[in-house]
């Protein structure tokens, strides 16, 4: 059995800079959807060097990204790190990033408190 839905809301994603001469197109966690819980942010980001994010920190949150294009490296306060790929998701719970994309789809997802 399936229940039809209909859309409450339209908003349209709008492109803003982010980070160090990165380009971000923001949907969820524009004042329009900010009560979207637990979603936080989605972007689509568009990153060539030297462009990038700084180091900053994931508290409470766990990013999922989603390659389109190009690749992307995280890496964790830990050390732990990885390269995407386009086709490839990612699931962290703090990172930095610190090598060019191309172009992907990050989402912000605010965790439980018992978790953080």
């Amino acid at each position: 059995m399936s229940n039809s839905r209909t859309v409450a809301k339209k908003v349209l994603s709008v492109e803003q800079g982010e980070g160090v001469g990165a380009r971000v197109r923001r949907s969820i966690g524009r004042p329009e959807l900010r009560q979207f819980d637990p979603f936080l942010l989605l972007d689509e980001f568009k990153v060539k060097k030297p462009a990038g994010f700084p180091d900053h920190p994931h508290r409470g949150f766990e990013t999922v990204t989603y390659m389109l294009e190009g690749s992307f490296q995280h890496e964790d306060f830990c050390g732990h790190k990885g390269t995407i790929h386009a086709g490839d998701l990612q699931v962290c719970c703090s990172i930095r990033i610190f090598s060019p994309v191309n172009k992907a789809v990050h989402q912000y997802v605010a965790l439980p408190t018992s978790k953080h």
